[in-house]
Parts: C-alpha cells; sequence; structure tokens
C-alpha cells in the first residue's frame, strides 16, 4: 500500500490549562504541550479533514503522505476555549465527538464523575478510596447479588499502558463490570462525596454548548457521534445500541441546522471506550454512517476496498507522538 493511503489519526481527550486548573492531576494534556505538538506535527505530517478522508475511502481521491486528522472525544469546553483556537488560527480542521446527555441534560457522565474522583484523590489516599468502593459493595451485595471486593480486585485490577492496576480496578468496575443502574448510584455517591461540587454547575462547565459546537461547525470543524449517554455499545442489546445512534443522529442534525441529508451522509462515530460490535456496525451501515473510529493502537490505512473496515479505523493516543515542535519523528512515522 502506498503512503498516500496511509493515515494517523490523533486522539485527544482534555486538553486544558493544567498548572491553573481546579484538577491538576487529572489526565490531560497542556494547553503548551498540544500547542508543541500542533508545530510538530506540521513540520512532519500533511493535516487532513474528514471529508478528504470519507472521499479517499469511497476511492474518490488520494490522501497526501503522512496525512493526520485530529479527533477530539466527549465535547469538552476545554476544546472549545483552548483547541479551537489554536485550529483555526492554523488552518486545521479538527474532529469532535459530543455525548448528546452530557450537553442537553447537563449531566456529568459517569466516565468523568471517575476521572475526577481519581483527579481529587491523591496517590497517598488511594488506598481509602478502595476502601470506600469495598464499602459501597458490601451495602448493595444483596440487592444486586454482588460477588465480593476480593473477586472483583482479582479479575479488574490489571496493568495499562498509562494506569496503575488501582486506577484501572477502578475504571472498569465502575464503567462497565456492575449493572448500569448501581454504576450510577456508586459512582455519583462518591462524587458528590469526593468532589463535592453540584452536578449541574460541574457539567456547564466542563462541557461545550449547543451555540459553541454550531459556531466551530461553522468555522469548518467536523461534529460527530459519541452515542448518548456515552455507554459500551458493544455491551448493549442490538435495539437500545440503535436509541443510543439515533439519538445522537437527532442531535448532530441539530448542531448543523440539517433536515436529513447531506450532513447526515458524511456523518461519522467515534465509539465510547473504542467498544462496538458487529450489531454496531450493521446499524451504522443501514444509517449510511460514513466512518467510525476507534481507540485500537496503530495507523489506519484508507483506500476504496475497505468493507467493514471503515468503521474500524484505528487511532493514536496524543501520548503515542511527541510534543515538542523541534522533536524527531518516532516509531509512528512512516
Amino acid at each position: 500500500m502506498m503512503k498516500g493511503d496511509q493515515l494517523t489519526v490523533v486522539m485527544y481527550h482534555y486538553v486544558r490549562d493544567l498548572k491553573h486548573s481546579r484538577y491538576p492531576a487529572i489526565k490531560g494534556l497542556d494547553v503548551s504541550l498540544f500547542k508543541g505538538q500542533v508545530s510538530f506535527l506540521k513540520k512532519h505530517y500533511n493535516f487532513v479533514t474528514v471529508e478528504e478522508v470519507i472521499a479517499a475511502s469511497k476511492g474518490e481521491g488520494k490522501l497526501p503522505a503522512h496525512a493526520v486528522l485530529l479527533t477530539f472525544d466527549d465535547a469538552y469546553s476545554d476544546h472549545f476555549n483552548y483547541v479551537f483556537p489554536i485550529l483555526k488560527n492554523e488552518g486545521i480542521q479538527g474532529a469532535f465527538y459530543a455525548p448528546v446527555k452530557a450537553i442537553t441534560q447537563h449531566k456529568v457522565l459517569d466516565v468523568n464523575k471517575i476521572h475526577f474522583i481519581l483527579a481529587s484523590t491523591p496517590e497517598e489516599k488511594m488506598s481509602s478510596l478502595l476502601k470506600e468502593i469495598a464499602l459501597l459493595l458490601d451495602k448493595y451485595r444483596g440487592a444486586y447479588h454482588l460477588e465480593s471486593y476480593e473477586t472483583y480486585y482479582e479479575r479488574l485490577a490489571q496493568w495499562d499502558r498509562y494506569d496503575s492496576q488501582e486506577v484501572v480496578f477502578v475504571k472498569r468496575l465502575l464503567q462497565v463490570a456492575l449493572v448500569e443502574e448501581l454504576r450510577n448510584i456508586i459512582t455519583t455517591e462518591l462524587f458528590e462525596k469526593i468532589v463535592g461540587v453540584e452536578e449541574g454547575a460541574f457539567s456547564r462547565e466542563l462541557y461545550m454548548q449547543e451555540d459553541q459546537m454550531r459556531c466551530m461547525v461553522q468555522a469548518g470543524m467536523h461534529i460527530g457521534s459519541h452515542g448518548y449517554d456515552h455507554y459500551w455499545l458493544g455491551s448493549l442489546p442490538k435495539a437500545q445500541q440503535a436509541v443510543e445512534i439515533d439519538e445522537s443522529l437527532r442531535f448532530i442534525n441539530k448542531i448543523y441546522d440539517d433536515r436529513g441529508g447531506y450532513k447526515q451522509k458524511k456523518w461519522t462515530i467515534c465509539y465510547p471506550y473504542g467498544n462496538y460490535n458487529d450489531d454496531t456496525i450493521a446499524l451504522l451501515k443501514e444509517r449510511h454512517c460514513a466512518l467510525g473510529f476507534t481507540t485500537e493502537v496503530k495507523l489506519a490505512t484508507i483506500d476504496g476496498q475497505m468493507g467493514d473496515n471503515l468503521y474500524k479505523i484505528p487511532r493514536l493516543d496524543t501520548n503515542d507522538l511527541p510534543k515538542e515542535a523541534g522533536a524527531l519523528p518516532n516509531k509512528w512515522y512512516k
């Protein structure tokens, strides 16, 4: 495959002024490092748009050598306040993926509650957080037929690229291991006790507003689907997945002020947690989704013969690439 068909997709979450943040321990990228990474990418890569990737995936065009696309998950207000001005000034398109409920209902996603619970828990107090979780599991064990804390910990506590075993345990337990209702209950109790900020106010501070997203669209940015509730799609029945996708599509059409035509045919999705299954792909095909982005860590190959791989496009994390303008390309530069 020629280099012109290879695509580097970079994934971002929190991009903020960490030094002046109320939560400097949040695992995010400082805006100064984001600027450095953009400068690095300008020197060594060619920025492309979502529309150019879609065209190449249909065999209607070729991507340039060392093509790179920037994607931003979860529609944080930091993306509007810090990322958008930088991209607009540089003439770069960003693709922003919005979880609808957080924006329209002013609810803090469980995944973000977990992030800020962890960011509010110093390393030396992690044992106290784990004890609190053990007590909550004991509290709800009878009503939800739970296993022991020790059983959950042994199964879920694993190292990954960026987190300790303890952090991975907390994330996996509260993101997917427990039933949805109980995940919400326990996460909310911990958030209220440890973070201690009213949810509606926190949500309005954390996520973008609809008018901000329209402003970004008018400036050439791409807004895509990130589900409604930010659930692990592959863990849901097909009918519930359809609701997640359709609610998200309605929101995208509203942002684009569309009537179900041109823009809808070029919509894309970024799977929450990178999770999907065959049902997900079938639903996306039925709704004419153009591209689906995962969290698989590798470079993408784009051509007119992709088939279901249209919905399995891998991404690199921002931490996989240099963040200094003068840095040399690393192993991912091919």
